[in-house]
């Protein structure tokens, strides 16, 4: 099938078959190219840590589990440039096409991965999500797409960018197929309902205010689903309080993966991933130690707002995709609004699914549920039944 989004690496479209009769025969799967596939290179986004690093001997273990329960891998996709990225620009492959909304951004730095199933190229492609990066372009893209717990998925052959809060994460166009997947990656069915809901206002004011009316039907039809209902704050001390920490750690780490290739190759690399490593490079000590304690604090916060039974919802993103091409200082401040909405999930480590199903002006915004650590089967059993209700 013609790659007509942009969506795959040039030169890793490829046909690795899974096994017979897997509970995902007749699937196709991609994989971002952070995930190792045996014999191609793990490239990153970057041309130059292609060629610094050696040829991968065995698969991924997101991939192998694919294709052992039967889904057939088609290619590699594009990524933001070692993964350092939340819009989907990549100045070495290129911006893949948001088939939802072409004029603008796809979202990254899943770009690729999310471009790809959107486009129908493939059922379902794995991403990973650090500080959005199967988020926000599920939500741009109008995708199912999920960030698991945090440390529950063996990450053996992912490329790390902050270990600390990289998860594997995948996507689909519609909920049973999400459910498939979800099932086989998490190793679990889809769980019971939740009995209760929180409506996190804080999340749902800081959005454009045609995000949050967009998201009303959505949020209408999951408190029909679950019940008992109530507003609460998400985050008391802030939500750019939160996206302060997460973007205090996350950096930090970032710069900790990749200065030994950095010091050692002098890569060619985009101006603002430069920006990104030289900011991890440069934070004091004491500031890391802040946003340490704050991460306990949105710990200790979630775990309080969500006990078994209990889910919360927020707008995915504040804002639609932006617009392609735009110049880079228009580009920071958008960053910054989607981190406040995105930082609980490295902070925390707690579940989080996208759920498609709301425009603004024509393009794709997600409502997200989130859940205790541990309860991903069930936030993928309320997928199945926002479905069901729509």
């Amino acid at each position: 099938m013609e790659d007509h989004v942009n969506a795959f690496v040039p030169g890793q479209r490829m046909q690795i078959s899974g096994r017979t009769g897997g509970p995902l025969s007749g699937l196709t799967f991609a994989a971002k190219d952070l995930f190792d596939v045996a014999g191609a290179p793990t490239g990153g986004g970057n041309h130059d840590w292609a060629r610094y690093n050696p040829l991968p001997e065995r698969h991924a273990w997101a991939v192998q589990t694919l294709l052992d329960a039967g889904a057939d891998l088609v290619g590699k996709t594009i990524t933001d440039e070692v993964s350092l990225g939340i819009l989907g620009e990549n100045p070495f492959d290129g911006t893949p096409i948001n088939s939802a909304a072409p004029d603008r951004v796809p979202g990254g730095s899943s770009s690729g991965s999310a471009a790809a199933v959107a486009a129908g190229l493939c059922d379902t492609a794995l991403g990973t999500d650090t500080g959005g990066s199967v988020r926000v372009p599920s939500s741009f893209c109008g995708l199912y797409g999920i960030r698991p717990t945090h440390g529950r998925l063996d990450v053996t052959g992912m490329m790390p960018q902050a270990p600390s809060s990289d998860t594997t994460g995948w996507f689909a166009r519609d909920a049973k197929t999400f459910a498939r997947v979800s099932t086989v990656m998490l190793g679990e069915a889809p769980g019971a309902l939740p009995t209760k809901l929180i409506i996190a206002t804080d999340a749902f004011g800081f959005a454009d205010p045609e995000v949050a009316e967009a998201l009303q039907p959505m949020v209408e039809r999951l408190k029909a689903i679950v019940g008992d209902v109530r507003e609460d704050i998400m985050a008391p001390q802030g939500l750019s309080v939160w996206s302060r920490a997460q973007r205090t750690l996350q950096p930090v780490e970032a710069w900790e993966t990749f200065r030994p290739w950095v010091e050692a190759t002098n890569p060619r690399m985009a101006f603002s991933v430069v920006a990104g490593l030289l900011n991890g490079a440069q934070i004091p000590a004491a500031e890391r130690g802040w946003a340490a304690l704050m991460r306990q604090e949105a710990r200790a916060r979630l775990r309080h707002l969500l006990p078994p039974g209990t889910i919360l919802c927020l707008p995915t993103t504040p804002f639609p995709g932006p617009l392609r091409g735009l110049p880079l200082p228009e580009l920071q401040p958008l960053r910054d609004r989607i981190n406040c909405l995105c930082a609980q999930g490295g902070l925390t480590g707690s579940p989080q699914v996208n759920l498609p199903g709301a425009t603004v002006g024509g393009a794709p915004v997600g409502l997200s549920i989130i859940g205790g650590r541990g309860t991903d089967a069930a936030l993928v059993s309320v997928a199945l039944a926002m479905d069901e209700a729509a």
